[in-house]
């Protein structure tokens, strides 16, 4: 019997590619073209395709990427499902609205947005404060026979199953405000810290959160102990936790309560400006076992931090994990440029594996909230009375890496940081490659991108946010 002629068919073919790219490496202009996606410090351009670029001679500082040097694997961009977002959704626009937008912010052919944070109860953000086992003053209850997840079934549930049916990759953050009043030295949900005596009950109380969400189609793969816990909130739902508080929960209660769920604990989620209460929780024999990463906020200190932490403690993960932007940056293209240098680049090449901004949608007010920040900016805007979508400099942001890098991908070596560019590189999955650049001089720049023996000249008008993509192909130059 003849041997089939598919296998000699399907080798011939991939030996005639081969030597295509072989030739085409060496003929000048040959080879891969790459994608050229740009936004403009005036604003003029939003994330708009651009000419591809062709390889050839380059001129300019050299920037080099190396697709055999990798380094932490990407879980992805997106922001936080704050109740005032899930509200947004669900009660602004129309199902058919809602479809649409929820397929621009979360589908492959939009933003690709697949790491969302999640507050358990009640955060600035809400119209109310609770928590999800409130009892009357002066009352308690160690067995959580008043757990209710009523609250967030009622908006922000549904939002997420929403989210999830347009990415069935959507990766989930929760981060508790509070603890409920009766677990704190306050008995309120404002101020205060959470009883030594609790510890046991509030580890229940995150066991039965994750298993509700798990009973509703959203497994929650990461969990921070406490938002921002140096911090006690004047007028919405906030705990103090020291290190030293941090470590005994999570040393005697939520680690052990969590340990095999498929949840992983994250400390901080916090400030760049104090590493040292990280490093502290670190540090604790006890603790540290049941840590999986750290994760940061933009609010104060230095973006550097995160990499510092990182190299001390180079087996836990790095996670960017809030900032908003609001009207106190009002100018599109400062905003724009301090945002992806500080919230994508700078955690990138610190070894993050994503970026969470805060909330997703908010109202032409701020809002709704209650307490907290009054001048607050989501991604998009939604206005409840017209169902109008306003995209924000934070939308186009995020899609300069969301749309392009995948869950899964892996950062390349793409050298140090040039004089007034910043610049990060990724390989999907797929073998495609990314760049993510940003020319943050007031001048036009040149670069030369390398790769192999090929180099492809780019020309970076002041400001410009750039993202370039090249085919699989381009990595076997």
């Amino acid at each position: 019997m003849m041997p089939s002629p598919a296998p000699f068919t399907r080798a011939l073919a991939a030996l005639l590619l081969a030597l295509a790219l072989a030739a085409c490496a060496h003929v000048p202009g040959m080879g891969p073209k790459a994608q050229v996606w740009a936004s403009s410090m005036d604003g003029a351009r939003k994330l708009e395709r651009q000419a591809d670029l062709a390889p050839g001679d380059a001129a300019g500082a050299v920037l080099t990427l190396d697709p055999g040097k990798t380094d932490q694997t990407m879980v992805g961009f997106g922001a936080a499902m704050t109740d005032a977002s899930a509200q947004l959704f669900q009660t602004a626009l129309s199902p058919a609205q809602r479809k649409a937008l929820f397929a621009e912010l979360f589908g492959r052919q939009g933003l690709g947005l697949n790491f969302l944070r999640v507050p358990i109860g009640a955060s600035d953000f809400s119209a109310r404060h609770y928590s999800l086992d409130d009892v009357p003053p002066g009352q308690s209850d160690p067995d959580l026979t008043h757990f209710s997840m009523a609250e967030p079934q009622r908006f922000q549930i549904p939002a997420l199953q929403a989210a999830k049916r347009v990415n069935p990759g959507l990766v989930l953050m929760a981060s508790p405000w509070s603890a409920p009043a009766w677990m704190k030295d306050s008995q309120s949900l404002i101020k205060g810290r959470l009883r030594r005596d609790a510890y046991g009950a509030y580890a229940a109380y995150f066991t039965r959160y994750l298993s509700e969400m798990r009973r509703a189609g959203l497994p929650v793969r990461y969990v921070s102990v406490q938002n921002e816990p140096q911090f006690e909130p004047e007028n919405y739902p906030g705990m103090r936790m020291t290190p030293a508080d941090r470590a005994a929960f999570v040393a005697t209660a939520l680690g052990p309560a969590l340990a095999g769920s498929g949840t992983e604990i994250l400390e901080w989620d916090h400030n760049w400006d104090h590493p040292e209460e990280p490093l502290a929780v670190l540090a604790d024999p006890a603790a540290a076992p049941y840590v999986a990463g750290v994760a940061w906020h933009c609010y104060g200190g230095d973006p550097r931090v995160m990499g510092q932490v990182r190299a001390a403690h180079p087996g836990k993960q790095v996670f960017f994990s809030e900032c908003s932007g609001g009207e106190w940056s009002p100018n599109w293209g400062e905003a724009m440029g301090w945002m992806f240098d500080n919230l994508i680049v700078a955690p990138v090449r610190a070894g993050s594996k994503g970026t969470i901004l805060w909330n997703l949608a908010l109202d032409p007010a701020h809002g709704p909230h209650l307490g907290g920040c009054g001048d607050c900016r989501g991604v998009v805007t939604i206005d409840p009375a017209t169902g109008t979508v306003t995209r924000n400099l934070e939308y186009y942001v995020l899609g300069h890496a969301s749309r392009f890098v995948r869950r899964g991908a892996v950062r390349i070596d793409s050298g140090d940081q040039l004089a007034g560019i910043s610049h990060a590189a990724f390989r999907n999955r797929d073998g495609s490659l990314v760049l993510l650049a940003r020319n943050g001089g007031k001048a036009e720049q040149r670069l030369a991108i390398s790769l192999g023996d090929r180099a492809w000249s780019l020309t970076m008008p002041a400001g410009e946010i750039m993202t370039l993509i090249w085919p699989a192909a381009a990595s076997k130059l």
